[in-house]
């Protein structure tokens, strides 16, 4: 099988995105992704599962009108902020310096999750490694206030906390997410927190943003194009679902973006809503129904059934719950496979794209991640 850098030029060109680290970025699908899409032509698409919102800023950028949904408080400020807006970066520029000269605070953010440099430990004084330096928890204790103050509109406040968030996120001393942190202090976490103003897009479509669980909200959508994206959860029947659960990793971005200071528990201070058995996703689900199938196989079926959508871009990893047979067999019980993409994040290639369905046969190797085009029966 011939394969290619994944990283070379494609025929379509990538537009420029802006996130945070994240587990489940779609930044190097990107090409793939709006190469799919072009094959189709969709004038509108839902990024049903949109996480940091790559994915829908690109099918922005490139003229479709994009429906965007995630059930995380802080996708639904980034969708607002890079879909919704509609003010110059003019208008941002003196309420971020306003933001910016604040004088320091000791509040929430600071108790739960700042430390001292120290020796160059990241534990703090309750003997928990922390994700920030102290230094710029009291700012973003101080910043945080401030934005509850601000008299600005809905849109307006997205874009100061997808500010603050991507700020945070340059300062941290973690692996990207905040489920653990480093034991010693990274670089970056001695630098001081400062915000500056998203890359604005042009609002040229009338994209809606929405928070709501997929299965309410695709009843009400008729979209062209549906990129399906859902969290994949853990082949592993030993390991709980809980260690790849997003609500999980990213928990302190839903309580910048909230400023509610949630019960806390265990090292990494996680809120309380985001345990075990508050949290839970069926796409991540290990567990059998009672007729012996996976909770995790069934609900991408229930969602290839219920999607209103021409065509279906479907992702999903190797290491997901869902075995290759049995997605294979859900997506055909659904449509027409017409293409898939196969790439190979260990050797950093992709495949050629393949005809039908026999993607199986290698599907269950480590590290691949796979883009399935679907026209819907």
């Amino acid at each position: 099988m011939k394969a290619l850098d994944l990283f070379d030029d494609f025929a379509v060109e990538t537009p420029s995105t802006q996130g945070v680290k994240y587990a489940g970025s779609k930044q190097k699908l990107l090409p793939h992704i709006l190469s799919l899409a072009r094959k189709v032509n969709p004038t509108t698409v839902l990024d049903a599962f949109s996480g940091t919102t790559r994915v829908s800023q690109a099918f922005a950028q490139c003229g479709y009108t994009v429906i965007a949904n995630d059930l995380a408080a802080w996708s639904e400020v980034f969708a607002s902020c890079y879909l919704l807006n509609q003010q110059s970066k003019s208008h941002y520029i003196p309420l971020i310096e306003h933001l910016n000269g604040l004088a320091p605070l000791d509040g929430w953010f600071t108790e739960h999750y700042g430390g001292d440099p120290g020796d160059g430990c990241s534990v703090g004084p309750d003997g928990l490694k922390k994700p920030w330096q102290r230094h710029n928890t009291r700012r973003l204790d101080a910043i945080r206030t401030e934005i509850d103050r601000l008299q600005v509109s809905p849109v307006e406040r997205a874009v100061l906390l997808t500010s603050l968030i991507r700020a945070l996120d340059g300062v941290d001393s973690t692996l990207g997410h905040y489920a653990s942190y480093l034991n010693e202090w990274s670089p970056r976490s001695y630098k001081q927190l400062f915000l500056k103003v998203p890359s604005l897009l042009p609002k040229t479509a009338p994209h809606t943003v929405h928070r709501s669980d997929i299965f309410d909200l695709i009843p009400k959508v008729d979209v062209s194009l549906a990129y399906l994206d859902p969290p994949y959860g853990s082949n592993n029947e030993k390991m709980p679902p809980s260690r790849v659960r997003y609500g999980a990793y990213y928990h302190v971005w839903t309580s910048v973006v909230l400023n509610d200071q949630p019960p806390t528990f265990g090292k990494a201070k996680r809120r309380a809503d985001t345990s075990d058995t508050l949290s839970a996703s069926v796409f991540e689900d290990f567990r059998r129904n009672e007729a012996g199938q996976l909770i995790a196989v069934e609900a991408i079926r229930k969602t290839l059934t219920s999607v209103r959508a021409r065509h279906v871009l479907l992702s999903y990893s190797s290491g997901g719950r869902a075995t290759a047979e049995e997605l294979n067999r859900v997506i055909l019980e659904n449509g027409r496979l017409l293409e898939v993409v196969e790439v190979d994040y260990r050797r950093n290639v992709m495949a050629d794209m393949r005809w039908t369905n026999e993607w199986v046969r290698d599907a269950e190797a480590p590290n691949r991640e796979f883009l399935f085009l679907i026209e819907k029966a």
